[in-house]
């Protein structure tokens, strides 16, 4: 089962403006023992959102909002996508992820399987997973 671990956080906070050294080392170290143990499929941290967009769907209309986004409790400072057997061994792995402060959300990923598998792109994405031996997810 694929999990998605998201890491929230606030624009004030040290995790969405990046770490520390010390603090990017003991992110370092968990995520090589996700590597050991072999449930990562993708990993990574994102820049400030001063450095983002945010784009508003209304029907047809698109408008593209600069960052920051103060006005946000929660940001997404970053994510990791783990492979694993049940949502409690996600849950176990993402209360090891060293945080000072902040908070994990767990949020397990769709399979393909998951949907109607008479879907005309349900079966394209079936026959581009077989061609690429690979999923889009991660």
């Amino acid at each position: 089962m694929k999990f998605m671990m998201l890491l929230q956080s606030d624009e004030s906070n040290s995790v969405t403006n990046g770490p520390e050294e010390e603090a990017l080392n003991r992110m370092g170290a968990y995520n090589e023992e996700l590597i050991k143990a072999g449930v990562i499929l993708a990993g990574e941290g994102l820049h400030p959102t001063s450095e983002g967009v945010r784009l508003t769907y209304d029907g047809d209309d698109r408008t593209v909002v600069d960052g920051p986004f103060t006005e946000s409790k929660e940001l997404l400072a970053g994510f990791w996508i783990i492979d694993v057997a049940s949502k409690e061994e996600a849950i176990e792995w993402a209360k090891r992820i060293p945080l000072p402060e902040g908070q994990v959300e767990v949020r397990q990923v769709f399979e393909l399987a998951d949907f109607d598998q008479s879907n005309e792109y349900v079966q394209k994405e079936k026959v581009w997973r077989e061609e690429m031996g690979t999923s889009r997810t991660a």
